[in-house]
């Protein structure tokens, strides 16, 4: 809340829509709102460590074609990952969670970060097989 010249308040802000009068119903529902956004704010974090506890046991297995000696092609993106994530524990995680700094080019076990809450991360582990 703030404090405007009536003139401002009312022919600029209240008629754009841009603020409401600071009556007691409205200081009330904006009383209410900010506790709902606390409340859901709270749930959310608590369903990010939920979701880090279950992802630090999984192990996600997916596969690169390769050739002699080992080289591998192509790669295997964060949609991939989430991909797999989906198909083998039934769990969605957003490809936008999913931080790679790069695609993995490499055959093996590798760890991935995911950043499921601003203030929570997981690894999870990714073993990356060789496809017939």
């Amino acid at each position: 809340m703030i404090e405007v010249s009536e003139g401002f308040g009312r022919n600029a802000l209240i008629k754009k829509g841009l603020a409401l009068e600071a009556t007691p119903v409205n200081i009330n529902n904006l009383k209410l709102q900010n506790k709902h956004a606390e409340k859901v704010a709270e749930e959310n974090l608590e369903a990010a460590k939920e979701m880090a506890e279950k992802v630090k046991d999984w192990k996600v297995e997916t596969t690169l074609k390769s050739g002699e000696g080992g080289r591998t092609f192509g790669s295997v993106s964060a949609k991939e990952i989430a991909e797999a994530v989906e198909k083998q524990y039934h769990e969605k995680i957003d490809k936008k969670k999913i931080h790679l700094p790069e695609p993995i080019r490499s055959l093996g076990v590798h760890e991935v970060t995911l950043k499921l809450h601003p203030q929570v991360t997981a690894t999870l582990r990714v073993h990356v097989g060789e496809k017939n």
